[in-house]
């Protein structure tokens, strides 16, 4: 185990040239057939990829994550996978591990492009539905950006709002449909900005 993980950490470091998704695909498969762990080696081989990605700078941010691919096309993924060990077939696992970064990628940017379009949308809604431009609805907006699930108490202090403007304000954008509110309880309420997680809400339940 000990020599496997040492090759495994030249393999990470080797300053000869190889293109980077190769690499990447070669390290994935390599941590899932050395299984350094009792527990948790899939996982880790997926942050792998990411964290990969984004030290060789092909990526700024982790906004790349296969986990659904792998879950979508799982039969494959363990034959590809099996094949590497059985008949060092890497060419067919390297040929589906690029695919997979396309078809996520091809994805990724479908929903940066939706994610605009609706922000967009909804800032005109705000700008045309609420009077005086919304006052401070446009600042609620970009943050829900970070924080798609707010209580009227955290916008309260955020906006530096009196907690019955900042209530009224909440209210209003339920009113547009860009808030709703998921407890049901008129005390403690807990408002999501549905229209956004909702553009994830098909990876929820990826391992």
């Amino acid at each position: 185990m000990h020599s496997s993980l040492h090759n495994f950490e030249k393999f990470l470091h080797d300053p000869n040239p190889m293109p980077v998704l190769m690499k990447v695909g070669i390290a994935h498969a390599q941590v899932e057939t050395i299984h350094p762990f009792l527990d948790g080696n899939g996982r880790l081989g997926r942050l792998l990829i990411t964290f990969l990605l984004c030290e060789k700078g092909i990526m700024k941010r982790p906004l790349l994550y296969l986990s659904f691919y792998f879950k979508q096309h799982r039969s494959e993924y363990y034959d590809r996978l099996q094949s590497i060990w059985d008949d060092g077939n890497w060419e067919g696992w390297l040929k589906f591990f690029l695919k997979g970064v396309y078809d996520v990628a091809q994805e990724a940017t479908n929903t940066a492009r939706q994610i605009v379009n609706m922000r967009e949308a909804h800032r005109q809604i705000i700008t045309n539905k609420l009077r005086g431009g919304g006052g401070k609805a446009p600042l609620v907006l970009e943050s829900l950006y970070g924080s798609p699930l707010v209580t009227v108490k955290e916008l309260s202090k955020e906006l530096g709002l009196s907690y019955s403007n900042a209530n009224a304000l909440v209210d209003r954008l339920c009113d547009l449909e860009i808030l709703n509110e998921i407890t049901g309880q008129r005390r403690n309420r807990i408002f999501t900005y549905e229209s956004y997680l909702s553009l994830f809400k098909e990876q929820e339940n990826v391992p």
